[in-house]
């Protein structure tokens, strides 16, 4: 048995953020991790996959850009089993790391499932231990379509998507969230033949209209096959090969391929963990509620994270988790707006935004201005020939705030940060326009759409 200040439930990107900071102000700090340090986000989502997305970057590049540069290949063999070794290496080295940072920090790891007891215990492979406070970071899981069985042979989900040693031959993706396009695009990449459906109007439906649109043309360009407003009927395994039975207006198709890949978004671990015990408010679909300082409807009880259901990206579960500490230890916070978290999907091209989609803008009655940059006469992007996609400004009209940057490009993952932090700031296009960009980068393309959107374009 132990005895603590806090105690942090899940070991993942918001979990052990919120140990250290924990740690960092005075609190004797333990975490409880039921598999591995990290969570998904190191062990099976965001470091591996990036791992993998970096190996099709330069597969495409030399298959497709070889002549561009000068150099060519009479035999180019792809061997996919080496990408999937170093992810899996990639991943354990960034999880070993962490379990340094525990030692460093003194935070006790706990390892095993934690169920709490009471609002201040909670028991661990039949060992209760104590503490004042507890953080709630458990993450979230794959959901699952009804009566399909995942056995990660025909039937996937990212988990087992991320244990293949071979690239399929061909592969249906159901689903075109960020998860979906970044598998599709990995296994393009490799050879695969692969076919994205989606049951919204476009692929990466949160983004907006125009970045969809664009990055449907280039996947098309690329050779992937994009079905949206297609729902799927019926999905078969018949142990070698599966078949989806899909429909859009009334009109029915079958899909056959060697694998099918569930990427319909992820439900919240909050279930046997005690919440009910305790008395922890949780909505229908099971995210428990949070306010401004992550506190739940127990007093001692905070909770950060995709459990949460606020925005399930590992940088906001980091951020949500610094604010927890924080506010346990009695410091001033402020809260995250959610909408202005930047948002990004690592595919070619990427797709990067912040703040208000175009939409969301009019929805919301103000009145809007938007202007675009493209790529193309960009010095840098020219010289690496990434030169699709552009940068749309979403502002104010009648004080020119800006509202929303949305991005799709080479890199531009990289380059959401600077408009994320303006954005937060209230700035406005005047400021983002006059903010000297450094030359030449891909960051330029930022500022030169500030200038079209006032109605000063440079360049174009």
């Amino acid at each position: 048995m132990g005895n603590y200040d806090t105690i942090v439930i899940g070991g993942g990107p918001g979990g052990y953020v919120a140990a250290i900071r924990a740690s960092q102000l005075g609190q004797k700090t333990a975490v409880v991790e039921k598999e591995h340090m990290g969570g998904v986000c190191l062990n099976w989502g965001c470091i591996p996959t990036k791992s993998l997305i970096r190996n099709a970057e330069i597969a495409h590049l030399l298959q497709n850009d070889g002549k561009t540069f000068g150099f060519s290949f009479e035999n180019l063999k792809l061997d996919y089993s080496v990408a999937h070794k170093r992810s899996r290496q990639v991943s354990s080295r960034l999880v070993k790391g962490v379990g340094f940072l525990m030692k460093k920090n003194k935070i006790d790891v706990i390892e095993g499932m934690g169920t709490l007891k009471s609002a201040t215990e909670v028991e661990v492979n039949g060992e209760v231990h104590t503490a004042k406070n507890f953080i709630i970071a458990t993450g979230a899981r794959a959901i699952v379509i009804p009566d399909i069985e995942i056995n990660g042979k025909t039937l996937l989900t990212f988990h087992q998507a991320l244990e293949l040693t071979e690239a399929p031959k061909s592969m249906v993706v159901v689903g075109a969230g960020a998860i979906g396009m970044e598998f599709a695009y990995v296994f393009n990449s490799y050879g695969a033949e692969v076919t994205v459906v989606e049951m919204l109007p476009h692929v990466l439906p949160l983004e907006d209209e125009d970045i969809s649109k664009e990055m449907e043309k280039q996947f098309g360009r690329a050779g992937i096959k994009i079905k949206t407003g297609t729902k799927v009927e019926r999905i078969d395994d018949h142990g070698d090969r599966v078949t989806i039975n899909i429909s859009k207006e009334g009109k029915t198709e079958e899909l056959s391929a060697e694998m099918a890949l569930i990427a319909v978004g992820v439900a919240p671990n909050s279930k046997n963990i005690g919440l009910e015990t305790v008395g922890v408010t949780t909505t229908q679909q099971g995210h428990i509620e949070i306010g401004d300082k992550m506190e739940t409807s127990v007093p001692n009880i905070y909770a950060i994270g995709d459990v949460t259901g606020k925005l399930a990206l590992a940088h906001v579960a980091s951020a949500q988790g610094l604010i927890a500490a924080e506010a346990i230890a009695g410091q001033e916070t402020h809260p995250l707006k959610y909408e202005n978290m930047p948002r990004c999907t690592f595919t070619h091209p990427e797709v990067a935004s912040v703040g208000l989609t175009e939409a969301q803008a009019r929805d919301r009655g103000y009145d809007v201005k938007t202007g675009q940059f493209p790529f193309q006469p960009n010095g840098k992007a020219l010289g690496m020939n990434e030169n699709v996609g552009f940068v749309k400004i979403v502002a104010e009209e009648k004080y020119n705030e800006v509202l929303g940057v949305h991005m799709i490009g080479a890199n531009v993952t990289e380059l959401v940060a600077g408009p994320t932090g303006m954005i937060n700031l209230e700035s406005t296009l005047e400021e983002l326009a006059r903010t000297v960009h450094p030359h030449p980068t891909l960051s330029e393309v930022v500022m030169e759409a500030a200038h079209v959107t006032l109605g000063e374009a440079i360049h174009i």
